[in-house]
């Protein structure tokens, strides 16, 4: 994480950085590293924590609020009505894409509205390698996000400090096991489009063990391909 943050400038000084945290694993994992990182990054910066919330029923983000109060983290929670809009009201059939804009509206004004303007995303290495195929697939072309986007519109830079983090070296840490979760309760959350493409890619790497490390290392050289920049 810290190569990433290093490499690609991710975090301007005394500048206050929103995570945006889901409950689940990435985000988690993603708050509590910065908020360690923190300690003894070169370039002194500030840290919230920011919640979506969708509007699922049984999703109860008080032990990420506790977690965020122990820790000395402010936590904000930003209730939407989007699970209503996407599912009740207009009742699209492939829901992910407008709730995923609607979504990410929402954190952004989220963090404008405390004078932030540098969103953090808990985006791995992995997320990046299901794009690609994503993309090529579904889309017929080449693209994936870049570890550092600005939003002209909104003056916002989003950012992926865990570009190089494999999402194994997420599940498996003993440390970010003990985590609060907040299971999500979408009823597409397991099948999803990106769900199909992460078993595609597992069912591939039985043959190719290496190929993330191969589709990250295009990603990465931009003198090759010109999918981040």
């Amino acid at each position: 994480m810290r190569k990433a943050i290093e490499k690609y400038g991710m975090i301007k000084p005394n500048e206050l950085v929103s995570v945006g945290v889901s409950g689940g694993k990435d985000s988690m994992a993603l708050l509590h590293s910065l908020n360690l990182y923190k300690r003894f990054s070169p370039v002194p910066f500030d840290l919230q924590a920011i919640t979506v919330n969708l509007g699922f029923d049984g999703m109860d983000f008080t032990p990420v609020e506790t977690y965020c109060r122990e820790n000395g983290i402010p936590y904000i929670s930003k209730e939407t009505n989007i699970k209503k809009i996407v599912f009740d009201l207009k009742n699209e059939k492939s829901p992910c894409g407008l709730c995923s804009n609607l979504r990410r509206g929402a954190l952004h004004n989220a963090a404008l509205e405390t004078g932030s303007r540098t969103v953090a995303l808990g985006h791995h290495g992995d997320d990046a390698v299901e794009t690609v195929f994503m993309s090529l697939l579904f889309e017929g072309r080449f693209n994936c996000f870049s570890p550092v986007t600005y939003l002209d519109r909104k003056g916002i830079n989003l950012i992926r400090p865990f570009i190089y983090v494999r999402e194994k070296e997420i599940i498996f840490n003993e440390k970010l096991k003990q985590l609060p979760i907040v299971k999500s309760t979408c009823p597409n959350d397991g099948f999803s489009k990106r769900e199909e493409i992460k078993q595609l890619i597992r069912g591939m790497e039985k043959t190719y063990p290496d190929l993330p490390e191969r589709v990250l290392h295009a990603l990465e050289n931009k003198d090759q391909t010109n999918l981040w920049f």
